[in-house]
């Protein structure tokens, strides 16, 4: 059965999620951006009386105001903004209080989020050989805000979580229209390990993030979108 969607943040990534959500069974139903959502003030019960779920592609500064907003309208929302985690606690628990969901994350790439997991189990690994330093590395386009990124702050905190804890040196690049490339590395006098992450082009977020808004239609809760991997159809 189709359901409504809200494209909150109507960017690249709202227009490429408004351009593939009919093969995923979602009508977009409304659209939000800074011209008519300012301060979440758009978000209202009567715009989104025929919207089943929200996924929300904002700034770290509009992101805590437009979940909060949907979390007391009911909305299930997925969220790729980053930046905001600060407010994650408080967002929880209006999403609780709300009785919906909200699936949340650095990076809605399926194949980055098994390349998480893929470096997480690595950095156990390497942690128990001290002769190998660590580094993490990452280019995107030249548009990208923020850098680090929060994908590739994500990688170093689950690196440091698998035991890793000598130093870890982290970079970034901002150049032309890259999508994304990110690079873990453990190196030793002897030999490299190279870990590397490649996006073609902005499309495998979109689809992650649709996948995860049919799945939080029919969940409720807050989860990091890596947590509900093994249940994605």
């Amino acid at each position: 059965m189709t359901k409504g969607l809200a494209i909150v943040g109507n960017g690249k990534m709202g227009k490429l999620v408004d351009a593939l959500a009919p093969a995923f069974d979602f009508d977009v139903r409304a659209r939000f951006d800074a011209r008519n959502n300012d301060h979440a003030v758009g978000l209202t019960r009567e715009a989104l009386q025929h919207v089943d779920v929200a996924i929300e592609f904002s700034t770290p500064e509009s992101a805590p105001l437009n979940l909060l907003r949907l979390a007391s309208l009911g909305i299930p929302t997925v969220t790729g903004s980053t930046g905001w985690y600060d407010h994650l606690p408080a967002v929880r628990d209006a999403v609780l209080k709300g009785n919906t969901s909200l699936v949340w994350g650095p990076n809605f790439s399926i194949g980055m989020n098994l390349f998480m997991q893929v470096v997480t189990q690595a950095a156990a690994l390497f942690a128990k050989h001290p002769d190998y330093d660590a580094w993490g590395w990452e280019i995107h386009h030249a548009a990208k805000k923020d850098a680090l990124s929060g994908t590739l702050k994500k990688l170093a905190e689950e690196i440091r979580a698998a035991g890793y804890s000598r130093p870890l040196n982290l970079s970034a690049n901002r150049a032309g229209a890259h999508p994304g490339t990110h690079e873990i590395g453990f190196d030793s006098a002897g030999d490299t390990v190279l870990l590397r992450h490649t996006a073609r082009n902005r499309e495998g977020f979109a689809r992650g993030a649709l996948h995860a808004a049919a799945w939080a239609a029919a969940n409720n809760g807050v989860y990091e979108f890596r947590e509900i991997l093994g249940e994605l159809n």
